[in-house]
């Protein structure tokens, strides 16, 4: 059976995976504590935490609240920064089998314009996911994604940067996501990532006050999966690109939801919190259900679901 799928089929490089499974930013780090405990070679990539021009130290704790089937976070964008992905980081995934995709997120459109000439021709990056889309910045990140013109513009500027295949996270905080969708991928985006986390608070009644030290948060896991599948749904029929789907994915029934609906491929995000081998246990388990439907192709498979 055939696994593997072309996430940026218009651009020259190309980012071919050995199969869909892939793991979300924020929740596995950069991987390398991952690939001690995961076998990484059987995914299709990993995708690392979101990374800034200089490090962050992120909002204050708390940042997690767990909430009935799902996960409210406001980490903030902690990270190391670029210069240290570069000098620490991308060595070791440059010995990697696996593509490992680099998420960036900033404040300004030249920030991620930097980020895209700084990642430019480094060993070990295979991608730039560009998180427009993270409700966790009091600058940036969400403010983008939007807006069409402001996603469309700063699509335009990594691409002008990068030679590198660009998929696009997009934010469901939004009243349209296809006009979202349209205008990054008329920018020159490879593929689009839908969706990432919606915005959430919990409060804290014995305290009174918000439980998240960031006030808000963006929400994850189970609870956000149907939304994210109309939302593959809706957009998989309004752009020509590859979409990747997340937002729930805990199992493999999970995952072919989104690949039914119209995903290329798709990303494990909070499951891994729970279980690290979550994506290797999503894949093996499509691999099953291919061979047991005598599916030849995950291709088949790709908006299954639509309408005719």
């Amino acid at each position: 059976m055939k696994l593997s799928v072309q996430l940026a089929p218009h651009n020259r490089r190309g980012l071919l995976l050995n199969n869909p499974v892939m793991t979300a930013s924020g929740t596995v780090e950069y991987g390398t504590e991952y690939a001690q405990v995961v076998d990484i070679n059987r995914l299709g990539a990993i995708i690392c935490k979101g990374t800034t021009l200089t490090p962050r130290r992120g909002n204050p704790q708390p940042r997690l609240a767990e909430t009935p089937s799902g996960l409210l976070n406001s980490v903030g964008l902690q990270n190391i920064g670029i210069d240290a992905l570069i000098n620490e980081k991308a060595p070791i995934w440059a010995t990697w089998l696996v593509p490992v995709i680099v998420n960036i997120a900033g404040e300004r459109v030249e920030d991620y314009a930097q980020l895209a000439r700084r990642l430019e021709g480094v060993a070990g990056v295979s991608g730039i996911e560009v998180n427009i889309s993270c409700p966790n910045l009091a600058r940036g990140g969400m403010e983008f994604g939007q807006s069409p013109q402001m996603a469309a513009e700063v699509t335009a500027a990594v691409k002008a940067n990068t030679t590198l295949p660009v998929i696009v996270k997009l934010t469901p905080n939004v009243t349209d996501i296809t006009q979202i969708a349209h205008a990054v991928a008329e920018a020159g985006a490879d593929a689009i990532s839908l969706i990432n986390t919606v915005s959430g608070m919990a409060i804290d009644i014995a305290k009174r006050k918000p439980f998240l030290g960031g006030i808000s948060g963006g929400l994850s896991g189970p609870a956000i999966k149907p939304i994210a599948v109309y939302m593959v749904h809706q957009v998989s029929g309004a752009v020509e690109v590859p979409i990747i789907g997340c937002g729930g994915i805990s199992c493999t029934n999970d995952a072919l939801e989104f690949i039914m609906a119209g995903a290329t491929a798709v990303q494990v995000g909070t499951a891994n919190l729970v279980s690290p081998n979550a994506p290797v246990e999503v894949l093996e388990g499509m691999e099953r259900f291919l061979e047991r439907e005598g599916v030849e192709d995950i291709a088949q498979l790709i908006g299954a679901a639509k309408a005719p």
